[in-house]
């Protein structure tokens, strides 16, 4: 589970590093730059929710250790 964890992380911060390169910083909100933000936001979100769930597991199996 701690390695697949860690590929989806790697595959969304390789998603994010490829929609910045898909913006336009002079239109940020307009035609591609929008999907670009969006995925960018996306993105982070699952870098942030693979995150929590990485360290409630480490918890999880501390808890079980000490009982």
């Amino acid at each position: 589970m701690k390695i697949f964890i860690n590929i989806l992380v790697i595959l969304a911060v390789s998603l994010i590093i490829f929609n910045i390169t898909m913006l336009d910083f002079k239109n940020l909100f307009h035609g591609d730059s929008a999907v670009a933000f969006i995925g960018i936001a996306a993105s982070l979100c699952a870098v942030l929710i693979l995150l929590i769930f990485k360290t409630s597991k480490k918890i999880d199996d501390r808890l079980n250790d000490k009982l």
